[in-house]
């Protein structure tokens, strides 16, 4: 909780005290720069831009908490919790707004997770059981491609093969999953295999070193020397060991990707959280971009929290208090 409400504050401030101290003033962005002295000052007394920066961010997280009303003096709207504000171009609420994005970018991200997590984890255990091997050269210089290559190239390059020339896949799209079950599979499939290529390659990497690590402990000679199967010696000794630095950074991998894959989703034309806040940025929507920043701080904190407890379970060595 204290992390997400320093996190506020940082976001809270870059995004709407930087602005005042550069001279430039919020309020113009809801009305735009055309309007009058008068509309401009309705504005900023709706908005709260009136009071001191203290006050404003206090009303903020209440906001968040039991809901926020705007008032100009002669009209209150009224914002239910969790207010997250309301966008400077749309006027409309922010959570709603991100609640209709969320769905997107969760199916984008658990499915890209699930591929990623097979694909990468069993190459680099594979990797290290056969080190030095033709198949661990091929499959560490796959996995050296799939870091270097930028996932713009990689999703651009995929959408014009299998996509436009061969045809393999539809043009992707907001396809609902249970509108078309079959279609939005098919539209989501390439998205997933090109963002799950890129940490694929990473968790390759990172579970091949940590095999290697591991095999060379004393437990696992120990376990060898009691004559154990090599079959068994993997699985229950030292795969458990090496998930451990997998699990931990699965979970800020995933938490991040909650809070919008955005080169995938903007590649794909995948109106998730990602595109939403491109968007926002495009159009300086601060209040938008705020409201993303908190989500994915949240999901980062929840994901670090659900691998503190996961760890009881892999590693023996940890005991919860």
């Amino acid at each position: 909780m204290i992390t997400v409400i320093v996190i506020s504050a940082v976001a809270f401030g870059i995004f709407f005290v930087v602005p005042v101290v550069t001279g430039t003033d919020p309020a113009l962005m809801y009305v735009g720069k055309t309007a009058d002295a008068a509309a401009i000052e309705g504005a900023r007394q709706k908005m709260g831009m009136d009071k001191p920066i203290p006050v404003q961010y206090a009303e903020f997280l209440k906001g968040i908490v039991v809901g926020r009303d705007y008032s100009d003096g002669t009209e209150v709207t009224h914002c239910s919790a969790p207010c997250l504000g309301y966008s400077f171009k749309t006027e409309q609420e922010v959570w709603p707004l991100l609640l209709d994005r969320i769905p997107v970018t969760a199916q984008l991200a658990v499915g890209a997770a699930v591929l990623w997590l097979l694909i990468g984890v069993s190459t680099g255990i594979i990797s290290a059981l056969r080190k030095g091997s033709a198949v661990d050269r091929t499959a560490m210089t796959v996995a050296l491609a799939g870091v270097s290559l930028p996932i713009n190239f990689t999703g651009l390059l995929a959408s014009a093969i299998f996509v436009y020339a061969l045809g393999w896949f539809p043009a992707t799209g907001d396809v609902g999953m249970l509108e078309d079950p079959v279609t939005w599979f098919q539209s989501m499939l390439l998205p997933w295999i090109t963002l799950a290529f890129l940490f694929a390659a990473l968790y390759a990497r990172l579970t091949r070193a940590s095999m290697l690590e591991v095999m060379g402990e004393d437990y696992i000679r120990t376990a060898r020397a009691k004559g154990l199967k090599e079959k068994t010696v993997v699985t229950k000794h030292a795969l458990r060991s090496t998930l451990v630095p997998i699990l931990t950074v699965f979970g800020l991998d995933l938490g991040q990707l909650m809070g919008g894959a955005v080169l995938t989703e903007r590649v794909f034309n995948l109106r998730g959280m990602g595109y939403e806040a491109v968007g926002a940025i495009n159009q300086g929507d601060l209040p938008i971009i705020l409201g993303v920043t908190m989500f994915a701080a949240i999901f980062v904190v929840l994901a670090n929290l659900l691998v503190d407890l996961l760890y009881a379970v892999l590693d023996p060595r940890v005991k919860l208090a």
